[in-house]
């Protein structure tokens, strides 16, 4: 599980085998062996054998600003990684390989994407059409990527392009089955302008984590981009690789509202726009860890979600490895 702290002075102490959390409302156990990562969304204090544990068992510690995303993380250094990984890793953002690479992240991120539009479309009466138009186009945009040849450096503003147009349909589907009073007109993100995209942008917060722990411990180099170009302290890769797993949040999300679990409390005023307030954190990171843990099939075998985006990094780095030996 994902360990999130988000009450103000909280203390987080080792006991035997567990850590404790100690805020002013409970203290609460949590078995070690149960924790994959602490994410500290607020101030709080660690004690240096939390700090030791997580290290000796590769919990990372990672420390969320308030839109969710990742600003820094402690973890053990030596993570038994090759550099040969990183240097084929290079090698693949200038050739025709990376390409490759990028339609199937784009297959896997569109089809995602078609799936969940098409779970939607069954139980909603009424609405079968608009929902099956957005299918079709989103459909098309992908075939246009399918359709790319070449260098990727010759085809990344295209796909970027097509890729935002196949976004905005999906997030206005997405937008019109919601319950009326959480309906959103666009996506927005630093700040989100409405509840729902203030809830997907943390969400999508805590998955830069996930991704970018996974692309860490099977060797990649988060700061290598192969679609996303690369630039001074921007962890390009993270953003390439994340695409096909952006499922995982909106899907929990979607249902969060179209179940009507969220209330007004669970979010307030942030800097212009609306941030989620610490019940609304809670109750994201109840869902997402709920949903993390179900187990699907994979190559198979059945596995938690959660370990299926390490599994894939994994099978990635392999991949850069034997595909030029």
């Amino acid at each position: 599980m994902n360990l999130l702290i988000t009450t103000r002075g909280s203390l987080l102490h080792k006991k035997g085998e567990s850590f404790l959390i100690k805020t002013p409302e409970k203290n609460t156990e949590v078995p070690i062996t149960k924790v994959e990562s602490i994410w500290i969304a607020t101030a709080a204090m660690l004690s240096t054998d939390v700090i030791k544990s997580a290290l000796e068992h590769n919990i990372d510690i990672v420390f969320l600003d308030e839109f969710g995303d990742p600003m820094g993380r402690v973890w053990y250094p030596k993570l038994g990684s090759t550099t040969l990984i990183r240097r084929r890793q290079l090698e693949v953002a200038e050739d025709e390989k990376g390409l490759q690479l990028v339609k199937e992240w784009e297959v896997q991120k569109t089809g995602n994407q078609i799936a969940l539009l098409k779970k939607l479309k069954k139980t909603r009466p009424g609405q079968e059409i608009p929902l099956e138009k957005a299918i079709s186009e989103i459909s098309a945009f992908r075939d246009d990527v399918l359709h790319l040849s070449g260098n990727i450096n010759h085809c990344r503003q295209a796909i970027l392009g097509i890729e935002g147009m196949a976004s905005r349909i999906y997030f206005s589907a997405i937008a019109d089955i919601l319950p009326d009073e959480w309906r959103f007109a666009e996506r927005s993100r630093r700040p989100a302008k409405d509840p729902f995209n203030a809830t997907l942008n943390y969400g999508y917060g805590v998955l830069y984590s996930i991704v970018e722990r996974a692309c860490i411990l099977s060797g990649l180099d988060p700061y290598v981009g192969i679609l996303h170009t690369d630039s001074y302290n921007k962890k390009s890769f993270v953003f390439d690789f994340i695409e096909g797993f952006r499922i995982h949040i909106d899907e929990p999300v979607v249902f969060l509202f179209t179940k009507r679990k969220v209330r007004e409390g669970h979010f307030e005023p942030f800097e212009g726009g609306v941030g989620l307030s610490k019940e609304g954190k809670a109750l994201l990171m109840n869902e997402l860890n709920a949903h993390f843990d179900e187990e699907v099939a994979y190559r198979g075998k059945n596995m938690k979600i959660r370990n299926t985006i390490l599994a894939e990094a994994h099978a990635l780095a392999n991949q850069l490895v034997r595909g030029y030996d």
